[in-house]
């Protein structure tokens, strides 16, 4: 893949709020994107990411009703036929104590590259995803029995598009670049 073909996907991603509820996703394809998932770079190599694939209705349903935040609406949640919990499991070193002398998650921060990939992997295969951190963790782990040692971080809906909607604007590149900054201290 080169610059153009990737800068084309990446384009081409969205979050999305509209599933075809009749369309089920495959194991194989969910598995293909977790592969991606797994290779991503992370703090010391520690790799603190735990995934779990929510498929069953009774669940997801769970998962919505228990599970997420009053406050926005999001009851577009149930038709997503998967949903993946990822979780970061820190470890000692790495991201307990670098966090106290840094003051960056690293885990966090690992998680979120790991998502990246999981995310472009599933549009690669004309999957839709979304990305949610409107949720209660607590319930979350109760619900789906997550051991103290992991951390649910995100959920990301999963399926096949319903209807696409317009891409949402992003800033401009001189917006988000401090060209007067660059390579000087701030």
């Amino acid at each position: 893949m080169n610059y153009d073909e990737l800068m084309t996907l990446i384009r081409h991603r969205q979050s999305c709020r509209a599933y075809d509820p009749e369309k089920d996703v495959s194991d194989a394809d969910i598995l293909k994107a977790l592969e991606a998932a797994r290779l991503a770079p992370s703090s010391c190599n520690k790799q603190p990411w735990r995934f779990i694939v929510v498929r069953d209705k009774v669940t997801r349903e769970k998962l919505c009703k228990e599970g997420l935040l009053p406050g926005i609406s999001m009851s577009w949640v149930m038709n997503a036929p998967v949903i993946i919990v990822l979780c970061a499991e820190p470890k000692p070193l790495t991201h307990w104590l670098a966090p106290i002398l840094s003051g960056i998650q690293f885990q966090l921060i690992d998680l979120g590259i790991a998502g990246a990939h999981l995310n472009l992997a599933f549009e690669s295969m004309g999957l839709s995803a979304c990305w949610i951190g409107w949720f209660k963790g607590k319930a979350v782990r109760k619900i789906l029995g997550i051991p103290a040692v992991a951390q649910p971080a995100a959920l990301i809906t999963l399926g096949y598009e319903k209807t696409r909607h317009e891409p949402t604007s992003r800033l401009e590149l001189s917006r988000i670049v401090f060209k007067d900054k660059w390579n000087k201290p701030f």
